[in-house]
Formats: structure tokens, sequence, C-alpha cells
């Protein structure tokens, strides 16, 4: 278990560390930043590298919500996700952390949002409570049907963490200028810590509606789509 949760920690550390870090470092850069299209690609590459580096090891969840759903198909055990869950809030948080320390090593450096999730005024496009609420269940359930459809027995092996990337990347695509897109609470929970708005009493959603989510997409995979 310790491995598996070794795996899980890093997993989500290079996960928040490096799609934070592609929004808070580079999206911005004036004339050559890397807008959203970058930091959708940003996240999807987190997953995609590190669900080859020690997917093997833990299964490459780093997220709550995915432990969750895998676990409601009957793809994971119930008993681990507690370890689960606090491995991938530590390695967020960590990751966070070294990206403040970097990113605050600029001289006109301000925290400001420090890519975290919101809604209203803290939402990019200004999007209501119950708008980010509906995107964040759907988008956290269909992440999840794409990780069992892509890990089934009937999948093309090999090529799930491909699938699982890209599906990360076109869920951003969508999701950040609604949310700054979430899906994950380890992500959202790691950056409201650093951020200087009001993010942190608005991670609860971005806790809730994942979980939410992942869970309706275990039952309809399990319910509906479940073959092998």
């Amino acid at each position: 278990m310790m491995r598996r949760v070794w795996a899980e920690a890093f997993g989500t550390f290079w996960l928040v560390f490096g799609g934070c870090g592609a929004a808070v470092l580079a999206a911005g850069v004036p004339d050559v930043g890397i807008g959203y299209l970058g930091v959708a690609l940003a996240f999807g590459l987190t997953v995609l590298t590190m669900v080859y580096a020690v997917g093997g090891i833990s299964g490459g969840h780093f997220n709550p919500a995915v432990s969750l759903g895998l676990a409601v198909a009957g793809r994971f055990a119930y008993k681990d996700l507690a370890p689960y869950w606090a491995a991938q809030v530590v390695g967020g948080a960590l990751g966070a952390a070294v990206l403040f320390a970097i990113a605050s090593g600029k001289p006109d450096f301000v925290a400001g949002g420090f890519a975290s999730n919101g809604y209203d005024a803290l939402s990019p496009g200004g999007y209501s409570m119950i708008a980010v609420l509906v995107a964040e269940i759907v988008l956290t359930g269909f992440f999840v049907l794409i990780i069992l459809g892509a890990t089934s027995k009937l999948a093309p092996a090999g090529f799930a963490g491909i699938a699982i990337g890209l599906g990360l990347t076109l869920i951003h695509l969508i999701g950040i200028p609604v949310s700054n897109t979430s899906v994950n609470p380890a992500r959202s929970i790691a950056a409201a810590l650093f951020a200087e708005t009001g993010a942190l009493g608005q991670v609860w959603l971005f806790i809730v509606a994942p979980l939410i989510g992942a869970a309706l997409g275990g039952l309809l995979w399990k319910a509906l789509l479940e073959r092998d």
C-alpha cells in the first residue's frame, strides 16, 4: 500500500505543479502566453505522463473523485479510499507550495487567483454557482466514463494514458471559461490554499460536485456500459 500511496502523491503533485504552473507562470505572459489551450494541454499532459510513469503502481488516479468513481464502478476497493484521498490532497498541496515558492520569486508577483476555481465573481466567465455546479458534475462524470472505458478489457491495450490525457485536455477546454476547471478536489484545495481571492470559501463546490459527478459516472458505467 505504501508504494501505491507514494505513487498517488507524486502523480497529484505533478498534476497540480504542471497544470496550475502552466496557468500561473505561462498563460498570461505578454505576446507569448499559452492561453487556455496551453493550460488545457498542460493538465492533459500531466495526467498522460504520470499514468505511464506510476500508473502501473497505483492505478494512476491522482484525483479523489476518480478514486470514488472507480470504487462505485467496482474497480477499486472502498477501504483504500481514505489513504488515496490523503495522498492526493497532500501531494497536490505540496505541488502548489513548490509552485508558489517559484512564482513568488518574481519581483512583481501577485498570487491573485493562483489558478484556483470559482463561481460568480471568481468564475473566469462570470458563470453562476448553478452553472458551475452542473458543469463540474457533468465533466467529472464523463471523465470517469473515459477512464473506465479506456482501461476496460475491451479497449486497445497500452493506449489508456493517451485517451485519459486527451480527455482531460478536452474537459479543460470546455471548463476553463466556466470554473477554471476542477473535476478534481485535490487540485482545487491545493490552489485555493495560496489564492488571494475568496477561492477557499468556494472550494466546497469543487469538492462536492466532482464527487457527485464521479459517483454518477461510476454508476452509469456499471449499469449501462460495463461488459467485461
